[in-house]
């Protein structure tokens, strides 16, 4: 291999999947693959993101929900293979990039509000 298809090649690596923009505070499900022994099946993960860290291959986030009574994190890597898809609930209103707060809110005070848009007309 000469040097331009090499680059190439690397460039095509580090290529992700294209995932709707969002930040703290938004709703979002994501759905992603499991592998159980030789069958692999597709599970939701329903939460509000706490933050969104990183750059590049390394770029992460983390979804917290309420399961059971007990609070339930999650790190995703934007670049994991695993990630099937990622969709938008709800958008949040926040005033921070990480709002790690919401960890010791529950009930009625761990409500986030809603972003409201104006339709264009």
């Amino acid at each position: 291999m000469n040097k331009p298809e090499l680059i190439k090649y690397v460039e095509s690596l580090g290529e992700t999947k294209q995932f709707p923009e969002f930040k703290a505070g938004d709703t979002i499900t994501v759905d992603y693959t499991i592998k159980e022994g030789n069958k692999t099946r597709i599970q939701s993960f329903t939460g509000v993101v706490l933050q969104v860290r990183g750059t590049g291959a390394t770029k992460t986030f983390t979804i917290r929900k309420i399961s059971g009574n007990v609070g339930v994190e999650r790190i995703f890597p934007f670049a994991s293979p695993n990630i099937e898809s990622i969709t938008v609930n709800k958008r949040g209103v926040v005033r921070r990039a990480r709002i790690f707060y919401l960890r010791n809110l529950r009930g009625k005070k761990a409500r986030i509000k809603e972003a409201r848009y104006e339709s264009s007309k």
